[in-house]
């Protein structure tokens, strides 16, 4: 009588522990969103203060950075060993000097005005500037996504797919034009397709977390790998240099290479394409600030529900945001190909990684974005002269320049902290002032 048997009925009810197992499903499910959206709020509330208490901050913790590393540098000092001491402090010999370090990794970056021959269009500054430049676009990638609630922490895969797509670019329309033609198309074209290639590879987790909901932390970091190892095989198997052994396309013609204008050549540094990443900063600064899909971009990040009531369309917000976060990555790939390095090579230097620092440190603001990146110019420029420069170990320098990004990072973290205190309810504390910040 398999007809009588309850397992086999369709009619037969439920099981109450089905019941209190999906509830329970329900409740983490729900625990963890709710965690995702409160981490979306910080990031996005890292905006809210202006740019001034940003500098301040920064300059602080910057002061704050080096006392900190002083004593490092000191105790690294006593505890080596070395041949020729750089210091004497009461009889104690130390074999690092911690002020010429750090004269080192400034001045290193920006120049020593003391020394003779010098010049504010110097080689150490073109240097800063080059890694600013390049650091300005993956700082706004990472900044425009945060502002829409979206983790992008795939610019380093876009930015390495648009510099890929850019150097193919130019180098097949250098084939078909030549002369003023070639100076006129060749460096548009390739910062088009760097956009079009980044904002391209951009979509495609903009569009899985649109229409799947698939997480984008997890999209977004796994991209990068793909990137990497995709362009590896294009470059080695189609479109290799076939005069070199390394993994890398054939070198571009000079009317597709940002020409360098009052720094020496070989710095691989142009002013225009400053000039450029300054525009594209004005650019995003207004689209966010001045437009309404800027509003409704910042309106879903900061409280997508209500977003969503009033009209806003959340999966197209998700989609276009990542596809220009990406866009502006590939432009900043296309200009490491097409100013830096004159071709595409493997093994291009984590300048997305480094985004998203440069992002959380100017609070996602475009404009805070060209301080943040410049710091980091000067961190990565300074750090290369000190490696050279002194005794001190490349690992030194590395904890060092970390010190500083920490200490200029963490006042942001301790004033949103302060902000709920103040607040007294956490939750209602945190929409008050994200409610408020839609209509900055």
């Amino acid at each position: 009588m398999s007809g009588d048997d309850p397992s086999t009925d369709g009619d037969s009810p439920p099981d109450p522990g089905d019941g209190e197992r999906a509830t329970e499903s329900d409740g983490d499910a729900s625990a963890s969103d709710s965690r995702w959206d409160a981490a979306r709020r910080r990031l996005v509330r890292l905006g809210q203060t202006s740019v001034g208490e940003r500098v301040l901050i920064a300059l602080s913790a910057l002061v704050l950075s080096m006392a900190v590393g002083t004593v490092i540098v000191l105790v690294a000092g006593v505890l080596a060993t070395c041949r020729d001491p750089a210091l004497t402090i009461g009889g104690s010999t130390l074999c690092y000097d911690p002020f010429f370090v750090f004269d080192r990794l400034f001045l290193g970056a920006l120049g020593d005005p003391f020394a003779g021959g010098w010049s504010p269009l110097n080689n150490q500054f073109a240097a800063t500037l080059r890694e600013t430049t390049i650091l300005v676009f993956t700082g706004l990638s990472v900044a425009l996504a945060f502002r829409a609630g979206i983790f992008n922490i795939g610019t380093q895969g876009q930015l390495v797919v648009g510099a890929l797509a850019s150097a193919l670019a130019v180098l097949w329309t250098a084939s078909l034009v030549s002369g003023t033609l070639a100076l006129v198309t060749l460096i548009p074209v390739g910062l088009l397709a760097g956009a079009l290639g980044g904002g391209f590879y951009g979509a495609i987790p903009g569009a899985l977390k649109a229409y799947a909901d698939a997480n984008e932390v997890i999209t977004t970091i796994m991209l990068n790998f793909v990137a990497t190892l995709v362009t590896r095989y294009l470059v080695r198997n189609h479109f290799a240099d076939p005069t070199s052994q390394a993994t890398q396309t054939r070198t571009l013609p000079d009317a597709g290479q940002f020409p360098a204008i009052l720094f020496d050549p070989r710095t691989d540094f142009s002013i225009l394409a400053l000039l450029l990443a300054l525009a594209f900063v004005g650019g995003v600064y207004y689209l966010l600030e001045h437009t309404s899909f800027g509003y409704d971009l910042r309106t879903a990040g900061i409280q997508p529900a209500a977003a969503e009531y009033g009209g806003v369309n959340a999966p197209r917000t998700v989609l276009s945001s990542l596809t220009l976060s990406g866009a502006l990555a590939g432009v900043g790939g296309a200009l490491f190909v097409m100013m830096t390095l004159g071709k595409f090579q493997t093994g291009i230097p984590s300048y997305g990684f480094d985004g998203i620092t440069v992002s959380i440190l100017a609070g996602n603001n475009p404009i805070g974005a060209v301080f943040a990146a410049f710091l980091f110019g000067v961190l990565k420029s300074g750090s290369n002269v000190v490696s050279f420069a002194t005794n001190v170990p490349p690992q030194l320098v590395g904890v060092l320049r970390g010190l500083i990004i920490l200490f200029v990072a963490m006042p942001e973290f301790f004033r949103l902290i302060g902000r709920r205190l103040a607040a007294g309810d956490p939750e209602s504390g945190t929409a008050v002032t994200a409610g408020g910040g839609a209509d900055d």
